[in-house]
């Protein structure tokens, strides 16, 4: 085990100096000794302690989590046979092919990134808000004000409705056993999952809606649909698309509008105004 750690801390550190602060939304400044990232810029994009981090490079911690080790290939960019690696060489089994897939490739981040003038969030297959950008924040509320099974949407629309957006009856029935469907559909490909079986679960037990839509068996995809978002800048006619990466079954999630109307003037204050005012805004 100390032999894996040795490693785990050599790849660790040489992952952190090769990540430039800019590509993960730090300012680079002067004064930097190394290029890449600073420990303590590290530990708060993985959610730890500055001394874990310490302890992590010197190959003092043993037995990181799964949880951890994930959120530091976030964090790091790292490919999928390098999050993988990473896990190997801390004691742990990488990812299950039967488990939902949430690591997001560098290329998905340089997504999000570089669109940054239209809302945009990645998704798993269950529907677990993983990644977003501030525009996305703005128009639906800033996802990090949840947690746990509060950040999955199938959740959030079946346990506590839709308020802040506007469908007319008949697009409502129909995203709503895409959900369902959609689900269904992920149960298929992650047999392994526990915490997909439980959402399921806990969905059946308390959603009548959710356990009608499911007793129906249907399996299908939510690819693209007509909105209206209440703002705090007022109302946006919204075109929700669904685009899915290769190899990871993830789902990028874009909002647009037309060109020249009034729903883009208001999507233009909303990147001025940004997080300011979005306490108001539908979650």
């Amino acid at each position: 085990m100390m032999v894996h750690m040795s490693e785990f801390a050599s790849v660790l550190r040489s992952w952190r100096d090769r990540v430039r602060p800019e590509e993960v939304g730090l300012p680079a400044g002067p004064g930097r000794r190394t290029p890449g990232l600073r420990r303590e810029e590290l530990a708060a994009l993985a959610g730890v302690s500055v001394d874990y981090v310490v302890r992590l490079e010197q190959g003092r911690a043993e037995n990181p989590s799964a949880q951890l080790l994930g959120a530091l290939a976030t964090a790091l960019r790292l490919t999928v046979a390098e999050r993988d690696h990473l896990f190997r060489v801390a004691g742990a089994a990488p990812p299950s092919r039967g488990i939902v897939p949430r690591h997001v490739t560098p290329g998905v981040q340089r997504i999000v990134d570089r669109l940054g003038d239209v809302p945009l969030a990645v998704f798993t297959a269950t529907h677990d808000i993983v990644l977003w950008n501030d525009l996305w924040a703005a128009v639906n509320g800033d996802p990090e004000q949840y947690s746990g099974i509060e950040r999955n949407l199938v959740w959030r629309h079946f346990m506590h409705g839709h308020d802040g957006v506007a469908w007319d009856d008949a697009h409502q029935e129909d995203f709503s056993s895409d959900l369902a469907a959609d689900l269904r559909a992920a149960v298929g490909r992650y047999p392994a999952d526990r915490d997909l079986a439980e959402l399921v679960a806990r969905l059946r037990r308390g959603s009548s809606e959710f356990e009608r839509r499911w007793d129906t068996g249907r399996i299908a995809e939510h690819r693209a649909s007509r909105k209206t978002v209440h703002t705090p800048v007022g109302p946006i006619e919204i075109d929700c698309d669904v685009l899915s990466v290769p190899g990871g079954d993830l789902r990028i999630v874009v909002y647009t509008v037309v060109p020249g109307t009034e729903d883009a003037a208001k999507l233009d204050l909303l990147r001025v105004t940004g997080l300011q005012q979005f306490t108001s805004a539908p979650s």
